[in-house]
């Protein structure tokens, strides 16, 4: 009988609290052989080096450090990393391609939660309602007593979903419960066909956002869309529409939508800034055009056990010889975040 591969489970003492209840933790240590200690948080003491210097696999999450040349020298059997969150851009350096280390991460199950914030916001700003929530003057009046929110609406209104990601294109389906929702997507990379099947309409961004009553934010982090959406395209966007970003705050130049929030031309409900988290004298905060929470929406309490089930089953297809099906490799990461 074939051995089971050793392994180490790499984050910090709070996400091995998230990820691994009893039942998930008997089915890790079912498909690979869990040494002591099980876990570390960090890989450059001698105890976390003796068991690099043994393992084959890493299971790993938020707080694992980064995966350097070093690290990675002390584990000359290393052959597989499956990763309990989404993005592995800060876990993986170049060497991990360069060794050849299979790489999984669980960003298809984080994009469920984030697409479902992402349509509970889209229909809270159309109703305006966390802006209306924030104003006073107005909360408590009825609805006949306020101004400068434009149409309080859901019906037959165009949301502009830029970039069509993995929560993008989940972001698009979410939007059929709608009625008459017109769907516009921006994305260099998208195949018009298969956006046209989802129900959208690939267009390019200049063209997109005229039209948008909402602007939904899905680009991945890279240096080409630092501050994508900048005065200019803030500009063209029509009064009162509400701009949307749980991807990354550096899409957004936060200077110029602070501009146009405190004027009250648009809204925003921010789930990420830039820099995170604001500084105490960012102009975006206190202005009652705009939400911003604590980076939530992606996966939280038990959301997370639906990264460990997902990672788990990845791990169970590699120990079996079958194929990964969420593989991050080099080439994804120049488009993915």
């Amino acid at each position: 009988m074939k051995s089971k591969p050793a392994a180490l489970v790499v984050m910090d003492r709070d996400s091995v609290r998230a990820h691994f209840d009893a039942e998930r933790l008997d089915t890790l240590a079912g498909l690979v052989a869990l040494g002591d200690p099980v876990w570390a948080d960090e890989l450059d003491s001698p105890a976390a080096r003796a068991r690099l210097a043994e393992v084959e696999v890493l299971v790993t999450s938020w707080g694992a450090p980064q995966l350097t040349a070093e690290r990675l020298a002390a584990a000359p059997n290393l052959k597989a990393v499956f990763h309990c969150a989404g993005s592995v851009r800060s876990l993986v350096a170049d060497e991990v391609w360069g060794r050849g280390i299979r790489v999984s991460n669980a960003a298809d199950a984080n994009a469920i939660p984030v697409a479902e914030y992402t349509l509970a916001a889209i229909i809270f700003a159309g109703k305006k309602v966390p802006f209306l929530a924030a104003d006073e003057r107005s909360a408590y009046q009825g609805w006949q007593h306020f101004t400068g929110y434009g149409d309080l609406s859901n019906f037959r209104r165009t949301v502009g979903v830029v970039g069509y990601s993995r929560i993008g294109r989940r972001v698009v389906d979410l939007l059929r419960v709608l009625d008459g929702v017109t769907c516009l997507v921006s994305d260099p990379y998208a195949d018009p066909a298969e956006v046209a099947a989802a129900g959208a309409e690939l267009v390019d961004l200049a063209d997109l956002l005229p039209r948008a009553d909402v602007l939904s934010l899905h680009a991945p982090e890279l240096p080409e869309t630092r501050h994508l959406i900048g005065e200019q395209e803030l500009k063209l966007l029509p009064d009162q529409a509400t701009v949307i970003n749980t991807a990354r705050g550096s899409l957004l130049d936060p200077a110029a939508l602070a501009a146009e929030c405190a004027a009250g031309r648009l809204f925003a409900i921010l789930d990420v800034t830039d820099p995170e988290p604001l500084p105490a004298d960012s102009p975006l905060r206190g202005l009652p055009g705009v939400l911003i929470t604590p980076h939530i929406a992606g996966s939280q309490g038990t959301e997370i056990l639906r990264l460990t089930d997902h990672a788990l089953a990845e791990l169970a297809r590699w120990t079996a010889g079958e194929p990964l099906r969420t593989e991050v490799t080099a080439e994804a990461m120049t488009l993915h975040a």
